[in-house]
């Protein structure tokens, strides 16, 4: 057992060794035990820190939220002040942030699993939308209030891509695009997709 990890390097250590484990081995594979196990600490150890699995995949989808909203931020930033370019900009970093973390990705969009009356997760979670639905970074979830057209077309949107990204990880769009139109390539498909839904709405 590795005792010589100070009190925040031992919960930065189980967040990392939670992650590792759940795009290895998926939601069913992270126990607080595994995770002790994967960082090789003792089996208490992560109820100090997290007190239960709850707390332990809330964290971690919180740091998830932060980093999907940073691969937003990249994707903005190269993408310069164009409306539609930013839009498909926020997809594709969006969709690459879920392939790039598959597990991470669907852990942070299953409620059941989480608690968001977490602040960590609530105040992440709620930054990263509120780039999705284009409001300034500084606004808090109680300021994200929009005429129903703005709020319908920015559901859309986030429906849109959010579905694109689960058929991408479970591997639907590759079959669907091999049997309706061989040759097309799914990197081609999911373009077409994202150009196709900027179109739309611009």
């Amino acid at each position: 057992m590795n005792q010589n990890y100070h009190h925040g390097a031992l919960r930065e250590a189980l967040l990392s060794a939670a992650e590792t484990i759940l795009e290895r081995d998926g939601i069913a594979g992270l126990t607080l035990r595994a995770a002790a196990r994967e960082a090789g600490v003792s089996h208490a150890a992560p109820t100090h820190h997290f007190r239960n699995l709850s707390g332990l995949l809330s964290e971690l989808a919180a740091s998830g939220f932060v980093r999907l909203r940073q691969h937003l931020v990249d994707a903005l930033e190269a993408a310069g002040p164009e409306r539609a370019r930013r839009k498909a900009a926020l997809s594709r970093g969006y969709i690459a942030f879920a392939r790039e973390s598959p597990g991470l990705f669907r852990l942070m969009f299953r409620s059941e699993q989480l608690d968001w009356s977490n602040q960590k997760l609530a105040t992440a979670g709620a930054a990263t939308f509120g780039m999705l639905i284009d409001q300034p970074a500084e606004a808090g979830p109680e300021k994200f209030l929009l005429p129903l057209p703005q709020l319908s077309q920015a559901m859309a949107h986030w429906s849109m891509v959010h579905g694109l990204a689960t058929l991408l990880l479970d591997g639907r769009i590759d079959a669907v695009a091999a049997e309706l139109s061989p040759g097309i390539g799914v990197e081609r498909l999911v373009e077409e997709i994202l150009t196709s839904d900027v179109s739309s709405t611009v």
